[in-house]
């Protein structure tokens, strides 16, 4: 288990990487899949803060899920915005 945390970082930094790739995307649907692979990086790193007792990572980690989420919210069409 050990070493399985300690790999943890490098899942962690592709799912980072995939995530800004998609967000920065034109395309509704891609960056709607950004924002949870963000999510989905922000537990990884957090976890990963936890074992190696990065308490500042894993606030920094928090802060970002709670954009995150708010990013994959906003990122949904509104009703008002389909009779644009």
């Amino acid at each position: 288990m050990e070493t399985f945390l300690s790999a943890l970082q490098w899942p962690a930094m592709l799912a980072t990487l995939i995530a800004a790739w998609l967000v920065a995307s034109s395309g509704q649907v891609k960056r709607r899949w950004g924002f949870w692979c963000f999510i989905l990086s922000n537990i990884l790193w957090a976890a990963w803060g936890w074992h190696d007792e990065a308490y500042a990572l894993i606030a920094l980690q928090v802060g970002l899920f709670l954009m995150n989420l708010r990013g994959a919210s906003n990122n949904e069409p509104h009703p008002k915005d389909a009779n644009s």
